[in-house]
This record gives C-alpha cells, structure tokens and sequence, in this order.
C-alpha cells in the first residue's frame, strides 16, 4: 500500500459511522500533519490508537451479546449485530468489519508505509 492509499484509508476511518469522535479527531490530526515535521510522531499516534480501537470480530459479538451493549444500541439492532458477527466467525473472519474497523485494519497492516 502506498502512502497515498494511506490516506485514503484514513479518509474512510473518518467518513465511517462506526468510528467514534475522538479517532476521527485523532485521524484528522493526522491528515493535517502529512508532509509537516509533526507528522511521524501524529503517525504513531494514530497507530498506537488503532491498535487499541480496532476490534476483533469475538470481541464485537461480545460486546453485542452483553448487557450493556444491548443498553447502549437497544435489545433488537444488539440481538441482530451478534447474529452477523456469528455468521462472520463461523466464516472465518477474525475482525470486526464495520467501516471503521476495516480502514483502520488496513492501515495498521500497513503501518510500516507512515511510521
């Protein structure tokens, strides 16, 4: 991947309805950065928070199949998400694939292109 696929990428994290404020705060940061002397200290950054934000496709259906998340996105869209996630395990899929965390999948795979 390039460095330009890169951004692209970022772009997609940002534009995603699955990624929460403070990564798009951090992923536009980092768009900014690109080209100035701040932009290798924003990129491992971005890495690092990636590596903490994007999830496994187990630990999506968990958080679906548990208490709070049905308290936090409601008993029928929780009830329908652990369902997918069952569907993409049995499949073999390991992450989680919601827009969010497919681009910022991508971009940790290739991290070494910004760091």
């Amino acid at each position: 991947m390039t460095k330009a696929e890169i951004i692209e990428k970022v772009k997609d994290l940002i534009a995603a309805p699955s990624c929460y404020g403070p990564l798009k705060a951090l992923a536009q940061e980092w768009l900014e950065s690109v080209g100035t002397p701040d932009e290798k200290a924003l990129s491992a950054k971005l890495v690092a928070e990636l590596e903490k934000d994007v999830q496994t496709a187990e630990d999506s259906l968990s958080f679906f199949e548990s208490e709070e998340g049905k308290k936090i996105v409601g008993e029928e869209f929780a009830s329908k998400m652990a369902a997918h996630f069952k569907e993409l395990i049995a499949a073999g899929g390991k992450w989680c694939d919601c827009p969010a965390c497919t681009a910022g999948r991508a971009i940790l795979d290739n991290r070494e292109v910004i760091l």
